[in-house]
């Protein structure tokens, strides 16, 4: 947007129309705080808060303009708090900003004030410490606190701290802070001859309040105009005016250093305030730095000058009756203008240190000297000056900072300095080839770096085509530059030992930069054209950091694999999470570094082992270690044992590898088979087949065996004459006698048949309780004589007689237990039960003969209508209904005679069954509580 400010003028001059009228003329003005204080011919002020014009305080002098004289000066701080009034015949007053009545300050009587030096720390409550400079050269330090209390004045002390030998008068004082001590004051007097600077210490006496400056210009000589010696200041005529003016409070985007002007018959003199350095010598540096205004620089100048106010940037000053603006910087007038006296008298200007507001007032009016952007050309003029740090500061839109840029950049460059104008030239307009071009002619890479990595870091965003282009000339830029100082190093025999160190020190810094332009830019490089430049240039290292700064670790492992650096890449796979680079290469690494590539694998925890196994069967095809030191094994097993893991595939692969191992041992196979179970974990079918295929008997016995298919187990154990094997499987089958029988038959005939006596058979025999001699009997050759097992026949016939004694014994048992079940059938039609007259219904409690009832056994009596509704609460759904049914038939008499009676005789068998306090009916009534909802619980209170 732009700026329509800059085509108003910096100053104008504007009448302020007051809302009031004036009875009397104005003999002094002053504004602060954006209050303005009128002081009238007729000892009368007016305080006006500018926030609030229309409520307007009107104060009155206390005595008579015949006693006191007439108002002939006011001073105001900057805060609008204090307000000193010095008359014609030397009286004073102290007025503050809450207080409707001017006090007399009798210490001051007689003394006509010129100036006033307010405080640096601006207290509102009291002056604290104030210089203030009289008529005949004389500085006071007083200070002034209102008091109500009786006979206490309000001045708390006066004391003269200096004079001027002369006794010119002083026409101006000013007291700032020094930086770095809070004791450290600067002073500056002013008379119409010269100028002093003081620079000292001010003595405090802990929390009385006394003088602070007494010893300040006791031990303080002051640097003067006279003390450089420079021409321009001579002696003023006796008369021109004299005045001392300091620019407003400095704004946060300005310097921090305030200016003064010193009017005198000579010119306005006018400089910076430096703060720096804290001793006597910062009055020689503000004067060295000070310029002449004279005359002769106005146009048309009339008069003579009569007042001047500084602004920020510039001094009005007041000739005759014209007003005129000079920039400070350049002398140049950029503001002319005559006010309209119409026969008044001009009062002079006045400045609101705190809101930067000039003023001009008359005896009968007040004029408003507006600034609009008094800064606006501050920034052209410190160029032209080769200030570029502050044409900077100054330069407010973006064409000003270019255009200063471009400056600082051509100045830099013309000096040689060509590194410090790249930096300059990458934030401006400046056409990219042109100053490209300019280093390139002049030799000059290090400066063409500098230059791109600037403009590289002021390219927007979105000009991906310009960044990714920048960004790989600085890769070019940088491998050439690197290039270079590994040359310069590898002839350290032509350099000195301080050039070889130089060199090294210039290669670490630029690695460095290089390092850090990669983590900060490597989003705008193309990745196939950086490695198609660093690999042109065969730097290894810088490779390899831009590889791993993209996370392109894959590229990075397969360049280290292509060289066969084994513990290199195995360094930069541990660092990685991603499962499909340790699935990606884990082959070629587990032939190259099997043991540390197994550590690796082992530690991460998110690889799923089933990938792995091609990885895992190439290492183990060509590796001839024992299975102990095989690394595929090993990591098998951790992943079985350690992980948990139930992949099938997973333990076939171990399986396998432990069933086509070269040694003949299958131990390592028979406890893994051993201590995991088959079709759950592994393939019972495949581990089978290889154990078949690679002869592992013992391990192709148990997998049969697990399987549940013992005699194949057994037949293939005594196939390879294992005997011990084969009857240790015959015994597994121990919930099936007649299996385990059949697999001790098939033992016992090769048994039988492969000793040489009938000894060996029989002491087989023994081993198997179900095997019979006469089991055996069929397997012994024909030419066999019996006397041989005679003994074994015999025990084997008594066995027999043994058992049949015992199944008798067992008949004549059981036929004598069914007498005795037919004796208690005949008694049960004569048992009976008898029930006392008294004897009540255990569910209802009334008398047991009052209705039909049921007696059991255990004498427990009921209801049968009691009974019947005890029964239908637990009954099931069935008998329930079936109960209701039978109950429903005989009450209606739907049936009769013999049918009604199997009904009578099937209701009571349903009903009648069992005691319902006895049998599992109680049992099931166990959760039921002993008080029930209707009961009263006192009957249970003890």
């Amino acid at each position: 947007m732009p700026d329509f400010t800059a085509d108003l003028p910096i100053f104008n001059l504007q009448r302020v129309a007051l809302e009031f009228q004036i009875a009397s003329d104005f003999v002094a003005i002053q504004v602060a705080n954006n209050v303005i204080i009128l002081a009238l011919s007729s000892n009368r002020l007016l305080r006006i808060d500018l926030h609030n014009a229309q409520d307007v305080d009107d104060v009155d002098l206390p005595k008579k303009s015949s006693e006191i004289g007439t108002i002939r000066n006011i001073f105001l701080d900057p805060t609008a708090s204090h307000l000193l009034i010095t008359t014609t015949f030397g009286e004073n007053y102290y007025l503050h900003s809450r207080a409707t009545k001017a006090r007399h300050l009798s210490r001051l009587k007689g003394v006509f004030i010129e100036s006033v030096a307010w405080s640096p720390a601006q207290p509102t409550t009291s002056t604290r410490e104030i210089l203030i400079g009289t008529q005949d050269g004389t500085v006071y330090e007083t200070y002034i606190e209102a008091s109500e209390e009786f006979m206490r004045r309000d001045e708390r002390y006066m004391k003269q701290v200096y004079k001027v030998p002369d006794g010119q008068p002083i026409v101006g004082v000013y007291v700032d802070a020094l930086p770095g001590q809070a004791d450290l004051r600067r002073v500056l007097l002013t008379t119409p001859k010269q100028i002093m600077h003081f620079v000292g210490k001010i003595a405090r006496h802990g929390h009385d309040i006394a003088p602070i400056f007494t010893r300040f210009f006791e031990s303080e000589a002051p640097k003067t105009n006279h003390t450089l010696g420079r021409q321009e200041f001579r002696e003023p005529s006796s008369k021109s005016y004299s005045v001392l003016s300091i620019s407003p409070e400095p704004k946060e985007q300005f310097s921090p250093e305030r200016s003064y002007g010193w009017l005198s018959g000579t010119g306005i003199y006018h400089g910076s305030l430096y703060m720096t350095p804290t001793t006597s010598d910062l009055g020689i540096q503000v004067f060295s730095g000070s310029r002449l205004l004279s005359k002769s620089a106005l146009p048309n100048a009339k008069g003579e000058i009569t007042s001047i106010a500084l602004t920020h940037f510039h001094i009005l000053i007041l000739c005759g009756n014209t007003i005129y603006a000079v920039n400070r910087l350049d002398d140049s007038v950029v503001f002319q203008e005559d006010i309209a006296i119409h026969g008044t008298k001009v009062l002079g200007f006045c400045v609101d240190p705190k809101y930067s507001t000039y003023w001009i007032s008359t005896s009968d009016s007040i004029f408003e000297i507006e600034e609009n952007k008094e800064e606006r050309d501050v920034w052209r003029l410190k160029m032209t000056e080769k200030a570029f740090d502050e044409a900077y500061k100054y330069a407010e839109v973006s064409h000003q900072k270019d255009t200063v840029a471009i400056a600082q950049g051509d100045h830099l460059t013309a000096q040689g300095l060509y590194v410090d104008a790249a930096a300059v030239y990458g934030k401006s307009s400046k056409p990219f080839e042109e100053v490209c071009l300019t280093f390139l002619d002049n030799g000059e890479p290090d400066a063409l770096r500098k230059y791109l990595l600037t403009k590289l870091s002021c390219l927007k965003k979105t000009q991906i085509m310009q960044r990714i282009m920048v960004s790989s000339w600085l890769i070019e830029v940088f491998m050439s530059k690197l290039n270079a100082l590994d040359d310069a190093i590898s002839t350290k025999a032509e350099l000195s030992s301080g050039s070889e160190l130089q060199a090294k020190s210039q290669l670490d810094h630029v690695r460095a930069e290089y390092q850090e332009f990669i983590n900060k830019y490597k989003g705008d490089l193309d990745r196939k054209t950086t490695y198609e430049i660093i690999s042109s240039h065969g730097r290894r290292d810088e490779l390899l950091f831009y590889a791993t700064s993209i996370n392109d670790h894959s590229y990075v492992l397969a360049y280290w694999i292509q060289r066969e650096k084994w513990i290199e890449a195995l360094d930069v796979l541990k660092k990685q999470s991603d499962p499909e680079m340790f699935y990606k290469y884990s082959s070629v690494l587990m032939t190259g570094a099997p043991m540390e590539t197994v550590n690796i694998l082992m530690r991460q925890s998110n690889l799923n082992p089933r990938n792995l196994i091609p990885a895992l069967l190439n290492y183990n095809k060509d590796a001839t270690v024992p299975l102990s030191q095989n690394q595929a094994v090993r990591y098998l097993q951790y992943v079985i044992n350690q992980m948990g893991n139930n992949d099938a595939a997973v333990h076939n692969t171990l399986i396998s590898i432990y069933a086509c191992h070269p040694s003949r041992d299958e131990a390592a196979l028979l406890s893994y088979l051993e201590s995991h179970s088959a079709d759950s974990e592994y393939d019972a079918d495949f581990a089978l087949r290889l154990c078949i295929q690679y002869g592992h008997v013992q391990s192709c016995v148990h997998i049969y065996s697990s399987m549940g298919q013992y005699y194949q187990a057994v037949e293939l154990a005594l196939k390879h004459k294992n005997i011990e094997l084969a009857r240790i499987v015959a015994d597994r089958p121990e919930g099936d006698p007649a299996l385990r029988k059949k697999l001790w038959l098939a033992v016992a005939k090769e048994v039988i048949s492969q000793s040489d006596g009938i000894k060996t058979a029989i002491e087989f025999l023994k081993q198997c309780e179900l095997l019979k001699i006469e089991d055996l009997i069929p397997f012994f050759p024909d030419f066999v004589v019996i006397d041989d097992f005679k003994e074994e026949i015999c025990a084997a016939l008594e066995e027999y007689s043994r058992h049949i004694d015992m199944l008798k014994k067992e008949m004549d048992e059981s036929t004598h237990t069914a007498e005795n079940i037919r004796n208690d059938i005949l008694a049960l039609e004569t048992r009976y039960a008898i029930v006392e007259p008294g004897e009540r219904c255990y569910v209802c409690q009334y008398p047991l003969l009052s209705r039909q009832f049921f007696v059991f056994p255990c004498q427990h009596a009921f209801h049968s209508d009691c009974l019947a509704t005890q029964i239908l609460k637990q009954a099931g759904v069935g008998k329930s209904k079936r109960i209701r049914a039978l109950q429903d038939e005989i009450s209606r008499s739907v049936t009769i005679g013999k049918a009604r009676e199997r009904a009578v005789e099937e209701l009571d068998g349903l009903i009648a069954s069992a005691c319902i306090l006895c049998s599992e009916f109680a049992v099931k009534a166990i959760d039921q509580p002993f008080i029930g909802p209707g009961d009263d619980k006192d009957e249970w209170a003890l």
